[in-house]
């Protein structure tokens, strides 16, 4: 078992807004999260880092119960242009990418990714990102990728190592309701057109 945690949670969020969550994850396991807009994807990649981060530095972590092996952690979870550098947000983002590929091939590492190869169109995303997570997937690396993208949960089906997560959303008397558990499986329920229609955007 590589990490083993209960009522995990982000110590930044006030107590009585926080809601925890279990997780466990074995060596060289990847974890693909989705769900909807809002749902606590984000949020939970950011406390599993942050729980590793303290881990390491010998700091108590926001938890009833917290387990693990040491291990480094290397994160893709913001890039940017940059108009100095001549740099895209997709070329940035690639070069992060680069980065945490020659990385994991000489030490284990636990690999965070949010959102993947947003800057390029949906085509290109899906294909690329499933390649990516399959070169991730040859390596010692474990790690946790939070996606929209439900086409990469078919990689379950072929890989092993590889499980789907997701944190659900319902629509409930007109309005969205998040309970921000993360649970086994594929995110059915997306809303991103419930929420332009609700600020009349569209």
């Amino acid at each position: 078992m590589l990490l083993n945690a209960k009522e995990l949670g982000h110590p930044l969020l006030a107590p009585n807004k926080r809601v925890t969550n279990d997780f466990c994850i074995q060596q060289e396991q990847f974890f693909i999260v989705t769900g909807a807009n809002m749902a606590g994807k984000s949020t939970f990649l950011r406390t599993i880092s942050l729980s590793i981060m303290m881990a390491n530095c010998g700091l108590p972590v926001c938890a009833s119960h917290f387990s693990y092996s040491p291990i480094q952690l290397i994160t893709s979870m913001r890039t940017s242009d940059s108009l100095s550098e001549e740099t895209s947000y997709f070329y940035s983002e690639l070069k992060r990418l680069k980065m945490i590929v020659d990385q994991i091939g000489s030490a284990r590492y636990f690999v965070v990714l949010d959102e993947i190869l947003k800057g390029t169109n949906s085509k290109d995303k899906a294909t690329g990102s499933k390649k990516f997570i399959e070169k991730l997937n040859k390596t010692t690396a474990t790690g946790i990728i939070a996606t929209h993208d439900v086409s990469l949960c078919t990689l379950a089906a072929s890989y092993e190592a590889i499980e789907n997560y997701y944190f659900d959303a319902e629509i409930i008397a007109d309005e969205l309701h998040f309970d921000y558990i993360m649970k086994r499986g594929v995110c059915k329920n997306m809303n991103a057109s419930f929420l332009m229609k609700k600020m009349e955007i569209i």
